[in-house]
């Protein structure tokens, strides 16, 4: 069949979760068989989210292949298990400078650029793009912010044409918010009415509109929903509150959405849905879940989140203060507490807040310990102090990129005994930087150039503890930072106890460290959480809840 295009949008409030949506409908086409890639496109003016702050935007999620991005595409990897790249996150910066940069080298033979077509035609490009590459069945694209923001316009226009140039190819699926009123009791469609009335003013017919809601939804109030909207009954669905995320495509399921779209696109429903050939051939399964169909393995792990009831807290020292800011590290370490019949509880502990005085006191009462990434000196001695304790308690810990690099600093000035170790980043006269930029990185002019960015090789030491939670000797992980350990210290270090456990192959470079004699204590270069879904949780957070539950 042709591939098949689904634009999902939102209206009436941001945060519905269109994110969560798009990646509910993948897990849904995924489990009758079907391949598929989910893309965002949002309409702010930066050109990837690599320099905002993480306590404005939440985090930087990396692709594969090295693209900073939204952290949606890290729901859009943990529901489905794809891999996604470049292609599939694009901002309003990035599209005006493409046709910005194309202006610039005559490729419009002098013609007047406008917002229309050149625009509309670059993310109409992009948009198809993915689908031409991998030979897909279905391409689902989220658009970010909410109908009427007028920085979205551009977005809505090439949706608009889309539908026409693709007729039964293209479906748009709409989320919108049905608020319920408690002074007068009862719930409300006239905002859902107005967002797709305005979806409307641009052209745009939706197909399907889900109504998000806390309250149950009737009948009767979704077929008036889809009168006033031009909608099909049955087209008119309801995503309801749930425990978990995760429990989402099980309930879109049960309320017909993948059947609904089916329809929609002129699939026969029945065509592929006893088929997992797509999983068979392109993704290992964990096996922490049986080797049954897709849908009983979804069904199996939200069923362990449900029955798990005994809880454990784990401690996130850092600096950003923001639910979002450590998404993708939250949602790993939860995942692969379900696998062990736990609930996992994180707890932020701000980094600035600690002292040697009260280091103690800050730390107490969790059962396992996370240095969290991040960027800048802010907060950065009160990890240093955090680490110290925790190593010295031989405490469960486990440090991620930044994180890594505060073990190291806090290990070289309390065991090596410099006193005035640091990273480079943060100290531009210490004697001894124990993290370091590399020199070919030292002359680039742009920020952006000076980072390693997405996946990387790593070969692990044999009898280290890295080696045994991933059980083979080589991997690869995804990066997303500036600095290294100075491989000058890592003799002396490996002397005094701290082993290098993972390196590159091809650099040399550190990219895990541990202590052997520690229970748990080991920090990685790299993001193992970009890395871990739902049907196969990442080994580190796997064995570090192992030994968290050991201690």
């Amino acid at each position: 069949m042709n591939t098949k295009f689904i634009f999902v949008t939102g209206g009436v409030a941001s945060s519905l979760g269109k994110g969560v949506m798009a990646s509910t409908i993948g897990r849904l086409l995924q489990n009758r068989g079907y391949k598929i890639t989910i893309q965002k496109f949002d309409p702010y003016i930066n050109v990837d989210p690599g320099t905002l702050n993480p306590n404005e935007h939440g985090e930087c999620y990396v692709t594969v292949d090295g693209y900073e991005c939204d952290l949606d595409l890290g729901h859009y990897e943990r529901f489905t298990d794809i891999k996604t790249t470049r292609w599939n996150s694009f901002t309003t910066g990035r599209i005006y400078m493409e046709v910005i940069d194309k202006e610039r080298r005559g490729e419009y033979g002098g013609k007047t650029v406008q917002v229309v077509p050149h625009i509309t035609n670059a993310i109409k490009e992009n948009m198809l793009r993915t689908s031409k590459d991998n030979s897909l069945d279905f391409v689902i694209t989220e658009i970010g912010g909410t109908v009427g923001d007028i920085e979205g316009l551009p977005f809505l226009e090439s949706i608009r044409q889309l539908k026409w140039e693709l007729g039964e190819d293209a479906i748009v699926v709409h989320l919108a918010y049905v608020p319920y009123i408690a002074a007068a009791g009862e719930l409300k469609t006239k905002p859902t009415q107005h967002s797709v009335k305005q979806l409307q003013s641009y052209g745009i017919q939706p197909d399907c509109i889900i109504l998000r809601s806390e309250h149950p939804l009737s009948m009767d109030l979704r077929r008036k929903v889809a009168g006033f909207c031009n909608v099909r009954p049955d087209c008119v669905l309801h995503s309801p509150d749930v425990s978990t995320i995760y429990e989402l495509p099980i309930k879109m399921h049960e309320d017909g959405l993948d059947e609904v779209i089916l329809k929609l696109c002129n699939v026969d429903v029945n065509e592929k849905i006893t088929s997992n050939s797509y999983a068979d051939a392109n993704q290992k399964l964990s096996t922490s879940v049986p080797s049954t169909s897709l849908t009983e393995q979804w069904k199996h792990f939200v069923d362990l989140r449900k029955t798990a009831t005994e809880e454990l807290h784990i401690g996130f020292v850092g600096k950003y203060n923001l639910q979002d800011a450590y998404k993708s590290i939250t949602e790993s370490m939860s995942i692969a507490g379900t696998y062990k019949n736990r609930k996992v509880k994180c707890h932020f502990i701000d980094s600035e807040n600690i002292t040697e005085d009260n280091v103690a006191e800050q730390l107490k009462g969790m059962q396992g310990y996370v240095i969290c990434p991040g960027f800048g000196d802010r907060g950065i001695e009160g990890k240093i102090t955090a680490a110290k304790y925790l190593r010295e308690n031989n405490l469960p810990t486990l440090g991620i990129c930044l994180g890594m690099q505060i073990m190291a600093i806090e290990f070289a000035r309390n065991v090596l005994g410099y006193s005035d170790a640091h990273s480079a980043e943060f100290s531009k006269t210490t004697k001894h930087p124990v993290i370091d930029i590399m020199e070919e990185q030292k002359n680039l002019v742009y920020v952006g150039n000076t980072m390693r960015l997405g996946g990387y090789e790593c070969e692990l030491r044999e009898d280290s503890k890295a080696r045994k939670a991933y059980g083979k000797e080589k991997i690869t992980e995804r990066h997303r930072h500036r600095y290294e350990l100075n491989s000058s210290f890592i003799d002396e270090m490996e002397l005094n106890g701290m082993i290098v456990s993972g390196k590159n192959p091809r650099s040399a470079l550190a990219e895990i460290i541990e202590l052997p004699a520690n229970h748990w204590y080991l920090g990685t270069q790299f993001h193992p959480e970009y890395s871990s879904t739902v049907l196969n949780p990442h080994p580190l957070f796997l064995a570090f809840l192992d030994a968290v539950l050991r201690k």
